[in-house]
């Protein structure tokens, strides 16, 4: 057995820090399941990180900016006011934090969740074409710890008593910058692990994270609140920043990386050009011959564009909800009475409890009918009834709200899940690349990057909206699940057609879906 500090063969030599260390311990290399393993987790906990740190702002408006347009003032009793002098608005209340307690307080919010998430979209571009050339761990690592630290600088604004919008406004595009690394590096690394036959279920099953991120930084921004708005920040910065030195120490970005040799469907070289689509994972005898794919190229592979418009529209509706939901809640009589932004902010992640559901449902439906388009558009046409009872009902009863919410979640976030990781999985492998799997993080970014422009763009204009109607504002989420919808029309038409054929066909080979062909 060799020692820690000297590898016994070359490929040891780019293995994780964390890796090495743990096949000392064993006494043996690690086999390729327990690679796969620690991919899962890693990753799965890496990109929670980033929501949790995401979710933060959304549950801290209520305090920021404690008073609502439609129903006078609002008080909430977590701290006293840290303002020099008394608001000069009459219909200011005197908690809040200026300059978001003033009568365009709301507007101000709206315009930092577009400044994080237009940065975020322009430089999920960016991140992808880089992700695709360097190493994957350094660059995950590199931004979750950026991520952390501008986290908690927007929470220093407490303690500095910083009432300047533009030090919020430029903390939150920096945050937005280095969050625009986590998506295109986890999904790449993920997609370099595992093969096509059943990404749709375990990915699904995976990108619980997104859930499970905006749930724990949910719960940890409200528990905080009490303490001040101020840890509700910096708490999940410190989080994720952990996370990143546990991604740098541990993280193995594909097989070839640490010499891990899988068997049957897990690991195949990539297949010519004639021999079917390719598999995600690269072949160490080709590596150098191969080269990153450019941007303009990615555009052009069958379904890509489709997928990225529809995410457009799709995370338009799910970041409107990521970003306002605690707010609506918060100010919207439920049975008659008003929650705290606390327990509005602990009842919004029932939403994300559906969305976890959404997600698996979603995942393993696709892979039983071998039809990514269908699904996602038949859960966009869902949204639109779920999102009118949860607004024409939700407010009878706390029951009835838990219930419409959850239903929501499901119809919501299904079809986000599913686009933003199998269908760009498969799509980066796509076998019009000719077995070139350098693509992965590419064209997840285009994807992604496409859709958070939409994720920018929904956050912005409810800002505004809201404060003269949320009815209003419930109409623009529906016609956006509506044209997501029709944006997959051709795709879904194509999927329609091979599934008729194959059916003529009384069991002849599967015809491939609709984005691949």
């Amino acid at each position: 057995m060799g020692s820690l500090s000297e590898p016994n063969d070359e490929s040891n030599y780019s293995k994780p820090l964390g890796l090495r260390f743990l096949e000392y311990i064993k006494g043996t290399p690690l086999s390729f399941k327990t690679h796969q393993a620690i991919v899962l987790i890693v990753t799965f906990l890496a990109y929670a990180s980033y929501h949790a740190t995401r979710k933060t702002t959304s549950i801290v408006k209520s305090t920021l900016d404690p008073q609502s347009s439609d129903f006078g003032l609002k008080f909430v009793p977590w701290r006293a006011s840290y303002l020099q002098e008394p608001p000069k608005l009459s219909l200011v209340s005197e908690d809040g934090w200026a300059p978001f307690n003033g009568s365009d307080g709301t507007a101000l919010l709206g315009e930092l969740d577009l400044a994080f998430l237009a940065v975020y979209a322009l430089g999920m571009y960016f991140s992808g074409h880089l992700g695709d050339r360097i190493d994957l761990r350094i660059f995950l690592t590199a931004g979750m710890l950026g991520t952390g630290l501008f986290t908690s600088l927007f929470g220093v604004g407490y303690w500095g008593n910083i009432h300047s919008f533009y030090y919020f406004l430029i903390v939150q595009m920096l945050a937005g910058l280095f969050q625009s690394t986590g998506w295109p590096s986890v999904v790449a690394v993920v997609g370099n692990w595992f093969g096509k036959s059943k990404r749709g279920l375990i990915m699904g099953i995976w990108n619980a994270h997104t859930s499970v991120g905006n749930i724990t930084g949910s719960l940890v921004a409200s528990a905080l609140l009490s303490y001040g708005w101020g840890w509700s920040f910096v708490v999940p910065g410190l989080m994720i920043a952990f996370l990143g030195v546990v991604v740098f120490l541990i993280l193995p970005v594909n097989p070839e990386s640490v010499g891990a040799q899988g068997e049957g469907d897990e690991f195949h070289p990539p297949k010519k050009p004639d021999e079917g689509a390719a598999q995600p994972l690269l072949n160490s005898e080709t590596v150098a011959k191969e080269r990153a794919v450019g941007f303009i190229e990615a555009w052009k592979i069958p379904g890509v564009a489709p997928f990225a418009l529809c995410l457009f529209f799709a995370k338009l509706v799910a970041y409107t909800f990521l970003y306002w939901l605690p707010f609506y809640i918060s100010h919207t009589a439920i049975d008659g009475k008003y929650l705290s932004s606390t327990t509005a902010g602990n009842l919004s992640t029932l939403f994300d409890v559906g969305g976890v559901l959404g997600g698996i449902l979603a995942g393993h439906i696709s892979d039983r009918l071998d039809a990514r388009a269908i699904t996602a558009a038949s859960f966009m046409y869902c949204a639109i009834p779920a999102l009118f009872f949860y607004r024409s009902y939700g407010h009878i009863s706390l029951t009835i709200n838990i219930v419409l919410m959850f239903i929501t979640g499901i119809f919501v976030n299904g079809p986000y899940a599913l686009i933003t990781t199998a269908v760009s999985a498969d799509l980066g492998t796509h076998n019009s690349l000719e077995g070139n799997s350098r693509a992965l993080a590419t064209v997840t970014a285009i994807i992604d990057g496409t859709g958070s422009v939409g994720a920018a763009i929904g956050p912005l204009l409810t800002g505004y909206i809201s404060s003269s109607s949320w009815s209003a504002v419930f109409i623009m989420l529906m016609a956006a699940a509506l044209i997501a919808g029709l944006l997959l029309t051709r795709l879904v038409i194509a999927e329609v057609a091979s599934k008729l054929e194959e059916s003529r066909s009384h069991g002849g080979p599967a015809s491939r879906p609709a984005h691949e062909v």
